[in-house]
């Protein structure tokens, strides 16, 4: 079984699309480890707020199964494959990283780079993985956050999913 990290996004209804994956990665992989949601500003082109927030689950499904169901769950959301890469987004699921993997697999970069530049990826990350080490900085994802530099703004928000509160996770 590999433990697995994930970012989730969106900033079309954000609140809708966030609700639908969690059921749909629930539904999937069983029990997940959730952070708090964040409300962030768009990174790279001017948009409407994104929520974002950090999971976690355990699967024996490979890479490349995993990568594809997530794709799937993308564009069943109203995700456009074509679409740029800094544009609008219905649901941005990305995998953070899987089980120990470093380097290139199944053409995914692991760990994903995002995690030690994008406050929106890194701060909910800290909160469900505090004492993991990233595989590559060696450092762990608590000490990563408190030293942590950028003007990126991000700022919890209330969030109701399956009867509960998670926005005090």
């Amino acid at each position: 079984m590999a433990e697995v990290f994930l970012s989730l996004g969106s900033n079309t209804a954000r609140y809708k699309h966030m609700t639908i994956a969690l059921d749909t990665l629930t539904q999937l992989y069983g029990s997940l480890s959730l952070s708090r949601v964040y409300e962030s500003e768009s990174v790279g082109f001017r948009g409407t707020l994104f929520l974002n927030m950090a999971v976690s689950f355990s699967t024996d499904l490979p890479l490349a199964d995993l990568a594809a169901q997530l794709r799937d769950i993308e564009l069943s959301n109203g995700r456009l494959a074509d679409a740029p890469k800094f544009s609008p987004r219905t649901l941005d699921i990305d995998i953070l990283s899987y089980g120990e993997l470093t380097g290139c697999h199944a053409g995914i970069e692991l760990p994903r780079d995002e995690v030690l530049y994008n406050a929106f990826v890194l701060l909910p990350l800290s909160e469900i993985a505090p004492d993991h080490r990233h595989p590559i900085a060696g450092r762990s994802y608590r000490d990563l956050w408190q030293a942590y530099e950028s003007d990126q703004k991000l700022w919890p928000v209330p969030f109701r999913w399956q009867g509960r509160d998670i926005s005090q996770c």
